[in-house]
């Protein structure tokens, strides 16, 4: 009595429950007053960031992207901490499937990065070229690696699947097929429909392996040349390749497994026919089980087959292999199938045809399931059957025929949607902003899926079936590209906005499912009939309120939609208006929490790379209508897709070889297709602007039509690899080059050519670099590069005037012979600047030593040093007698005597040959002069802007004195070294022949060369024979 009246005083202060509205009010209120308060504090930070200028801004270029965004949630407790609730076999149970559906997702995550795009891409090749000897078996000695991580890949596939199918046996089966297994809790009612989904996605991982395989034929041709190596090759001869016939057993072995698990196309067949009965636990005789499982199957594809081919539809074609791989797993099992359910299975063809995969394969459903469903014809009729193998075809025409009128329906509602997009501004109420920008989100991520299935399973039915696209259907699949990049890169745009929004709709869904579940969690309490079962709802419906009270985590969604299975356990727990909003308000949960992710997948491009040829005739078609050029930063954004696909290659040595061909065909093909033919267009309008007095085409656009290239030029640069690709600055180095180069040509089209500049400047916003050709004359004659270059010719073709300094033709085929003078001497270095007269004269200088050497040996020779020894002696014998001079009679002697030695063919003696020398040799010493004069000519002409020579003022020191800028500072002190250059090398110059005697006196000079001596006695006869030639060729002009 004492506890109860001790109970009822405590609680007598306590008022009965009564609820007049007035929280909610005040609760709405705040809401609403809070609402308003973010909505002003957004307001004055707009207005700080327009303030503050471009810069700042709500997104960053989508070009450079320098810092991705990503909040996409993800958990960071285990999922033992995360399910936690006083009931402990609920919680096992929950954590058990949780489990293997996370595993799955890993798998699959896996299998995309690592194994389907290597096995896809196997056997392209980055040189185009057909395969060598032995490479074949080197492609695929770098796969093998890959191969054996895939089969114990596989073999985990395959044991998630057993596990996922025995836990739903022992949590179905009755105690007649459970042995000596223990029920674990009560599974009547109990729907887990997340659990069937994830293993349509692991059979689907098996199935997509198979068919990437199934068409890898190039892999399967290297594989048989691998294996016939290995076994006849290596076998025989194994010391050779430095290994042993006991190491070669268990790699034969290996390739056998290999061969056995992957290549002969059994991957998805091995998984329907593994043993999924165990010592304890027989599941094909579970007949609850199979009722289990074929109603979630009939249920999933009853909702999955409303939004096939339908405008709300998103991923769930790519959900409906899945499906179909878990009715063939359930017929492979329990050896039964609903005829009523396969026949409405088939009869999808008529809503998809085919469905895309993975690069270029495609999946058909009615040639699956005739291949893989045993026994389907007797469900099927013969109409059935004929209208499912032509299905394909048909579809294909019929959407080829409308693809250009689809596109453009679709180019008129994204256009819409994307100002819709840009122009979100906060609604009067906060739940009618989070609405209107749900369904912004949300028809933005339907028009990518629409495009995305469109064009996925149109270009690969073309592909798949040999059926060649027209030049309409070509160009309307590049419009839907761009669409479909369009939207990708408008949520890219709204970043900001979109992080900010999808917090808030989790939150808002979260909180509305929260509402009903408590609602429901109430009703169950207030029965006050506790039972097993209830206990398990109760356990249940708190684990759905903890995961939704957190962030909207993969895991999380996972737990809470296995925890809505078992809360469905019980009847009439919720109203069937509160299933209907909970559900969907959970899917909505889900949805915002893979948004980002779902519409990088829906806009991943990566495809296109088997369909590259169509690139070509895009860029042919957009050249035609220039008025379409920004489009190219949507397609080049869909070609960089190919790029993350091409990086996992395995097959080629290096890695990136094909990535780096793929960058080059791509770069020729928009070279070939839009800039090359957009710089000849442009040169060629301004050549005929300028040109006006030149008759010229119709040019009347009227009649002969006018096209604006300009808008290419206004393309910003498009980021494509490692590069920027600026049009307008390749065509202005087009330009730049080609009009230098013709320039430098034809000197005298200088202005005409100054005049196209300016034109390209004012009319298309070019800005061309300024030549800045050196001053010159039209006579420059010859370069003095060229004439170093090519020395031995020109002291062979030109005579020197001593007097005069000037070089004349010998002579030439034309009415004029050339000149070159100390005036072109000094335009050349005023060119090519004075460091290049010492290059001149040090390469004139070795043509000079190998010359002496021929010199020396001339005069060395017997008969030429005795005739020189006998005349000298005479000379001196008789000199007083001659009066110091040379006799014609001995001058006629030795050249008779040297004529008796021997004539070459055009009837020259060797002292004519040595005559033709020395003037050579003569010849490139007054090049060597003429070089000092140009020199000192062109320093003149540069020295003359300095007042006195005497009192040259220091630059460096005024700057220094002033205390300008340290950049200022170093330019005047290059002006001061340049300005000392000039004065220096103009008052004193450089004695090159003073160089020249320096360098061969001192070897001419010694015991070895002293038959140079004689030199001076062989001058009368050269000096005769000199007069003999020139006589002999004027008789012959005259």
């Amino acid at each position: 009595m004492a506890a109860l009246a001790s109970k009822s005083k405590g609680k007598s202060w306590e008022f009965d429950p009564f609820d007049d509205g007035s929280t909610k009010i005040a609760v709405k209120l705040q809401r609403k007053q809070y609402g308003s308060f973010m909505r002003d504090y957004a307001l004055q930070l707009k207005d700080f960031e327009d303030v503050l200028g471009e810069n700042p801004g709500k997104t960053w270029d989508w070009e450079l992207d320098p810092v991705c965004l990503r909040y996409m949630p993800y958990e960071e407790i285990s999922l033992l901490q995360l399910i936690k609730s006083d009931n402990k076999i609920l919680n096992k149970v929950l954590t058990v499937f949780t489990s293997l559906c996370c595993e799955i997702d890993t798998l699959k995550g896996e299998a995309e990065k690592r194994f389907y795009v290597p096995l896809l891409m196997y056997g392209e090749r980055a040189s185009g070229q057909p395969f060598q000897d032995g490479e074949c078996q080197l492609q695929l000695g770098r796969m093998l690696p890959l191969l054996q991580d895939l089969s114990s890949f596989v073999s985990r596939v395959y044991i998630v699947v057993k596990r996922v199918v025995q836990q739903l046996g022992a949590l179905y089966s009755p105690e007649s097929s459970r042995g000596s297994l223990k029920k674990v809790m009560d599974g009547s009612g109990v729907h887990l429909q997340p659990v069937y989904e994830h293993l349509g996605t692991a059979l689907t991982i098996l199935l997509t392996l198979d068919l990437i395989l199934a068409q890898a034929r190039t892999l399967h041709e290297h594989w048989k040349l691998y294996k016939r190596m290995m076994i006849t090759s290596v076998r025989g001869s194994a010391e050779k390749f430095g290994a042993s016939e006991v190491k070669l057993q268990p790699l034969e072995k290996l390739l056998l497994k290999l061969e056995g698990d992957l290549l002969d196309r059994r991957i998805f067949v091995n998984c329907m026919i593994e043993q999924y009965d165990g010592e304890q636990l027989m599941v094909s005789v579970s007949q609850v089980l199979r009722d289990e499982m074929l109603f979630n199957i009939q249920n999933y594809f009853v909702y999955l087959e409303a939004r096939l081919g339908e405008a709300h539809e998103l991923d769930q074609r790519d959900k409906f292999v899945g499906l179909c791989c878990v009715v063939v797993l359930h017929y492979n099992i329990f050896k039964i199938a609903d005829k009523r359910f396969v026949r409405a299975l088939w009869d999808t063809y008529k809503k998809i045809p085919a469905v895309h995969i993975i690069g270029n394969i495609v999946w058909q459903p009615a040639v699956f399931l005739s291949h893989y469903l045993p026994g389907i014809d007797k469900y099927l009729d013969k109409k059935q059957k004929t209208g499912a193998t032509a299905s394909s075809k048909q579809w294909l025409t019929a959407k080829s025929q409308n693809l250009a009128r689809e596109a453009q329906n679709w180019y008129l509602q994204i256009s819409s949607w994307m100002i819709s997009m840009e122009s979100v501004s906060p609604a009067g109420d906060v739940q009618q902003e989070i609405n209107h920008k749900t369904s912004l989100f949300v028809d933005g991520l339907k028009f990518a899926f629409g495009i995305s299935h469109l064009l996925r399973t149109v270009a690969n039915l073309h592909f798949s079936l040999g059926v060649p696209m027209t030049k309409t259907e070509v160009l309307a699949i590049c419009k839907l590209l761009e669409l479909l990049k369009a939207v990708e890169l408008t949520f890219h745009r709204c970043s900001m906005t979109v992080a900010q929004t999808v917090g808030q709709l989790i939150q808002h869904h979260s909180l509305v499912c929260l509402e009903i579940i408590q609602r429901a969690k109430q009703r169950l309490a207030a029965e006050k009939r506790y039972s097993d079962k209830r206990l398990d709802v109760l356990a249940a419906l708190g684990l759905m309120q903890m995961c939704l009270n957190g962030p909207g985590t993969k895991e999380r969604m996972i737990v809470a939609n296995l925890a809505l299975g078992v809360a469905m356990g019980m009847p009439r727990l919720f109203r069937e208006d509160e299933l209907s909003t909970l559900s969907g308000t959970m899917k909505k949960v889900e949805a915002a929490a893979e948004l980002i992710p779902k519409l990088q997948w829906a806009c991943d491009c990566s495809f296109l790379y088997w369909h590259r040829v169509i690139i070509g005739r895009y860029f042919t078609d957009l050249f035609e209508n220039p008025t379409d050029a920004n489009r190219l930063h949507y397609m080049f954004c869909a070609l960089r897709d190919c790029c993350g696909p091409l990086r996992l290659v395995c097959h080629e040595d290096p890695q990136d070889a094909l990535l780096e061909a793929f960058d080059k065909e791509v770069m020729a093909m928009l070279q070939e297709h839009i800039i090359s033919p957009l710089c000849r267009e442009i040169e060629t309008d301004l050549r005929l602007s300028i040109h006006s007095d030149v008759k010229q085409d119709d040019r009347n656009p009227y009649r002969a039509g006018l096209r604006d290239l300009s808008p290419f030029l206004r393309v910003r640069p498009i980021r494509f690899f490692d590069r920027f690709i600026d049009i307008k600055g390749q065509v202005t180095l087009y330009l730049d080059t080609t009009f230098y180069n013709t320039t430098t040509v034809a000197l005298h089209d200088w202005r005409k050519y100054g005049e196209m500049r300016n034109l390209a400047t004012q009319k298309y916003g070019l800005m061309m670099t300024e030549v800045h050709l050196p001053s010159q004359t039209i006579e420059q004659g010859l370069d003095v590069l060229e004439i170093m270059r090519n020395i031995h010719v020109f002291v062979s073709r030109y005579l020197y005037n001593l007097n005069n300094q000037v070089f004349v033709e010998r002579s030439s085929s034309s009415k004029f012979l050339n000149t070159i003078n100390i005036r072109h001497i000094a335009n050349s270095i005023r060119t090519h600047g004075t460091g290049i007269m010492n290059t001149t004269v040090n390469f004139t200088y070795q043509y000079l030593s190998k010359k002496f050497v021929i010199f020396s040996q001339f005069l060395f020779d017997e008969h030429i040093k005795a005739k020189l020894i006998k005349d000298i002696r005479h000379f001196k014998e008789s000199k007083a007698e001659l009066d110091q001079k040379y006799p014609f009679e001995r001058v006629e002697k030795f050249n008779k005597g040297i004529r008796k030695l021997g004539l070459t063919p055009d009837g020259l003696s060797y002292l004519d040959q040595f005559r033709i020398l020395i003037s050579q040799i003569g010849n490139a010493m007054g090049y060597v002069r003429m070089i000092r004069s140009g020199g000192l000519h062109c320093c003149s002409d540069a020295i003359r802007f300095v007042p006195d020579l005497e009192d040259i003022i220091s630059f460096e020191e005024l700057v220094a004195a002033e205390g300008l800028s340290k950049d200022t500072e170093t330019a005047t002190r290059c002006l001061d070294a340049a300005v000392s250059n000039l004065s220096k090398n103009f008052a004193e110059g450089t004695e090159y022949f003073k160089l020249l005697v320096d360098v061969f006196a001192p070897v001419f000079r010694g015991d070895k060369h002293k038959h140079l001596r004689n030199f001076y006695m062989i001058v009368p006869p050269l000096v005769g024979r000199h007069r003999h030639q020139d006589n002999k060729k004027k008789k012959k002009h005259l």
